[in-house]
């Protein structure tokens, strides 16, 4: 199944991206790169820099932003809050198998990262699933900065001094 099968509304929903967001401490980055113009490196970058704590996975390198870097998730030592998939839509099914054998609580998949049958691998080991959004964007959203200035938050957060 392909990407082109899904609903994503379904897993989209900003309460549910919200609440991933504040319940999680570690996050596992499935493709993360040492490359530092690549977007996966950016994200992780942006994650560890806001109190994140950020697990590499990518069997090609050994250290990524000061961290061991793990061949697999099923190589991770520690508990993993988020699965965060850096990787092409085919291999989510198989990453979304080793995110519940490791009792994830979250799989997250990036933009252009869908996959109706690896979202629904994830969803029937009773992860939540995230698709088709950017962990740091959506961080910014409704944690960072963005939210601080009343961005994106469906609410009204501030009022002109002076005008009654």
């Amino acid at each position: 199944m392909t990407g082109l099968d899904l609903d994503l509304t379904r897993y989209q929903d900003p309460l549910t991206i919200q609440r991933v967001l504040h319940g999680a401490k570690t996050i596992a980055v499935v493709g993360l790169s040492s490359n530092e113009l690549r977007a996966s490196y950016f994200v992780g970058y942006y994650l560890k820099r806001h109190g994140y704590r950020v697990v590499p996975v990518n069997p090609r390198e050994t250290s990524i932003l000061g961290e061991t870097s793990h061949p697999s998730l099923l190589d991770v030592p520690e508990p993993v809050d988020i699965v965060n998939v850096f990787r092409a839509p085919d291999a989510v099914p198989g990453i979304a198998r080793e995110a519940v054998s490791i009792g994830a609580k979250a799989l997250w998949c990036q933009f252009g990262v869908i996959n109706a049958e690896g979202a629904q691998i994830a969803e029937d080991g009773g992860l939540t699933v995230v698709v088709d959004r950017c962990l740091k964007v959506e961080h910014a959203r409704y944690v960072g900065r963005m939210h601080w200035l009343g961005f994106n938050t469906h609410r009204i957060t501030s009022v002109r001094a002076g005008l009654q």
